[in-house]
């Protein structure tokens, strides 16, 4: 009998026993550590339990600590390993792309890539500052940083969800970006974390779509309150206040958040390690701007 659990709910794990595990997507598991050491905890059936890991190898702590087990035996696989089983236009288009690339080398090639120097976030900084629940809001805020095209091919919409503590510290409670939404999706999208949040308001960058990303919002919701903000510096002078802010230890991240950690820890001066667009960290310092340094961040409020 086989019995399915989730990294977002580690406590299932409690109680349960078993003979035989198989973890699958690990480096994406929202509370990673702690579902993890509960599993350990339950695999005590039979003479010999064993358990598989199947996963991308992003750089946190838990996939480094299981590469350095000598107990653990890893075995890797490139992509092209399985090119008889891909689409054609899929090895062409995602290899030719991203092949030589930081990420290139995790998604395709399953290398375990240590921090970049010179990049504004490292993992150590993130991982000591992770908790499981976040402590009761003062303030709430989503925010955007829509695409200037839609479709598969436009870069990603920014959307991130993020609160100040009342005990004054800043906390990412949710990452809802994504890529190919059109303008109708994304607002929608935003509205409804919103008042999934019971957020206080929705920050809009409005460098490219001007009036428009306001338009959009009211279109599906008249009512919630939209502060629009426009860029007058470079997305690095904007991020390092915020990056500073990590340094400190006053940014927590609530589980987390495998792509945007990726971005943050691939960010440097001369902007991401494989020239993608950072569209998740700059929604996330939108909202970190708005929540802990107001017009010190290099904003213009409308």
């Amino acid at each position: 009998m086989a019995t399915l659990y989730s990294g977002e709910e580690p406590d299932q794990l409690r109680g349960p026993q078993h003979g035989a595990a198989w973890a699958d997507e690990v480096a994406k598991w929202r509370y990673a550590q702690d579902a993890w050491d509960q599993l350990q905890f339950g695999l005590r059936l039979g003479e010999r339990p064993v358990q598989i890991v199947t996963t991308t190898p992003r750089p946190i702590p838990i996939i480094k600590q299981l590469v350095a087990d000598p107990l653990c035996h890893v075995t890797k696989g490139r992509t092209l390993d399985n090119a008889a089983n891909l689409a054609p236009t899929f090895l062409k288009k995602i290899v030719a792309r991203y092949e030589g690339t930081r990420l290139g080398r995790q998604e395709l090639d399953a290398e375990v890539l240590e921090d970049i120097p010179g990049a504004l976030w490292s993992r150590a900084m993130i991982e000591a500052a992770r908790i499981a629940k976040a402590p009761d809001m003062a303030r709430i805020v989503v925010s955007i940083d829509p695409p200037i095209t839609a479709g598969e091919d436009s870069d990603e919409c920014g959307i991130s969800v993020c609160g100040r503590g009342v005990n004054g510290e800043a906390f990412v409670i949710e990452d809802m970006s994504e890529r190919g939404l059109s303008p109708q999706q994304w607002a929608r999208r935003a509205v409804m974390a919103y008042h999934k949040h019971g957020a206080d308001r929705i920050v809009a960058e409005v460098n490219q779509g001007g009036d428009m990303v306001e338009t959009v919002i009211r279109m599906i919701d008249a009512n919630v309150p939209v502060r629009k903000v426009h860029a007058t510096r470079g997305k690095y002078k904007r991020a390092e206040p915020v990056a500073a802010l990590y340094e400190q230890g006053r940014v927590h991240h609530v589980g987390a958040f495998p792509q945007l950690e990726d971005q943050l820890c691939g960010y440097t001066v001369d902007g991401m390690a494989d020239d993608s667009s950072p569209d998740r960290l700059d929604a996330m310092v939108w909202a970190m701007t708005d929540l802990m340094l107001g017009e010190a961040g290099g904003i213009g409020i409308f």
